[in-house]
């Protein structure tokens, strides 16, 4: 079976109904619950999907903003169709050596090395400034999907 790591932006995709990219974000968390796709969450994703989700809740007029963000989190670390990436000294090199080479942000560098690591692709919302400099080699040495890239099309995860 297929294994993707997933970054912040797609499972804010997910949740945000009105979202540019939520038809693609939809796509995968369907896979995955169906259980046709193995999702990998590195914990930094978690307090990301927290703070970005609370965000999202709070400009959309929404009753508890910090609770909703809260049930979200709980959801994809209990959830049996979400793998949190197990921390290691394997994980923090791989993660270390990807933000030193690549200039990376830290969550995207951990998306990357779990993915690595788990065998799988790791999917983003969009190409970050920090990633569009080095795409062509990143895009060489790492089985990367970009959301954007699907926009108009139907994104078909990986089977």
């Amino acid at each position: 079976m297929s294994c993707v790591c997933l970054d912040t932006g797609p499972i804010v995709e997910y949740v945000d109904l009105a979202g540019v990219f939520h038809p693609q974000a939809e796509a995968i968390i369907r896979r995955v619950l169906a259980g046709k796709l193995i999702a990998i969450i590195p914990h930094p994703v978690l307090a990301e999907s927290y703070y970005v989700s609370s965000r999202i809740y709070e400009k959309l007029g929404l009753d508890n903003p910090e609770d909703r963000a809260g049930k979200l989190v709980d959801w994809l670390y209990h959830s049996p169709n979400f793998t949190i990436a197990e921390p290691s000294d394997l994980l923090a090199k791989k993660t270390g050596q990807l933000k030193k080479d690549f200039g990376l942000a830290l969550t995207d560098a951990y998306v990357i090395a779990a993915s690595r690591i788990q065998g799988g692709k790791a999917v983003f919302r969009t190409k970050e400034t920090e990633m569009r400099k080095n795409m062509g080699r990143l895009s060489r040495e790492y089985e990367l999907v970009f959301l954007e890239d699907y926009v108009g099309r139907t994104y078909r995860p990986p089977s």
